[in-house]
């Protein structure tokens, strides 16, 4: 069995797969006992994981793996994989994340032009060609982000509360309403810079929830494309 890991900047995301996905899960860095326990089960063979999180919570996760004799592999953007060509400047400053989400989009359609949506704390576009090439892409704030940045950078925005509305009449829904706005405007503007009748939206991510509502373009929701990405590559 192999164990991919998917160490984000708020969550770490997990899945240990064989011939069939035998479990998965999610836990926050400072608590990771689903994890641990996980890493316990006999017949892993192999561990392999992207991490954007940073250096020290990587040596953390390398640590736990090391305990049970294995090591932890971290993948990094390069020019070419499983059919993926990365048209980056410089390829490997892409985001591991990002790469593996590609990758297992290019999987799931591999002949069609998709939008790789990552709806998490940072919302990411990225555009893949139905023959493969990563084109390139666009970073934003997410939706939690955004909200936190303009409670941090005004006197009297309120932090919390608020729902989607069409017509908010109170300062709370109209944040809610316009960070949400502004993820879906973001990806359907994109979107529709591919001109293409068979483009499709991927649509992944902690927000994805909150955001599907306001989607008017081709998308399906996928739970986690970089442990999927992460599962080829494994098997490349």
């Amino acid at each position: 069995m192999i164990l991919l890991i998917d160490a984000g900047n708020s969550r770490i995301k997990w899945r240990l797969a064989g011939e069939n996905v035998r479990a998965s899960g999610a836990c926050s860095h400072e608590a990771p006992n689903d994890l641990k326990i996980c890493i316990e089960t006999p017949g892993i063979s192999r561990v392999l994981g992207c991490n954007v999180a940073g250096p020290v919570r990587g040596e953390e996760l390398a640590a736990l793996v090391a305990r049970r004799g294995l090591l932890l592999e971290w993948v990094s953007a390069d020019t070419q994989r499983c059919g993926v060509q990365n048209l980056y400047t410089h390829p490997s400053r892409l985001g591991a994340d990002r790469w593996a989400a590609l990758i297992g989009a290019h999987h799931l359609y591999p002949s069609r032009n998709i939008l790789v949506a990552m709806a998490g704390t940072a919302t990411t576009l990225d555009i893949l060609t139905s023959d493969g090439r990563f084109i390139g892409g666009h970073i934003l704030p997410g939706f939690a982000l955004m909200r936190q940045i303009l409670g941090q950078g005004t006197a009297q925005l309120p932090l919390t509360g608020g729902q989607l509305r069409n017509y908010p009449r109170d300062t709370a829904d109209a944040i809610v309403s316009g960070c949400l706005n502004a993820q879906a405007g973001a990806i359907t503007r994109v979107f529709r810079s591919i001109n293409a009748p068979d483009a499709l939206c991927l649509l992944s991510g902690g927000a994805a929830d909150e955001i599907e509502p306001l989607m008017n373009i081709p998308f399906q929701r996928v739970e986690n494309l970089v442990l999927d990405g992460l599962y080829q590559i494994a098997h490349a």
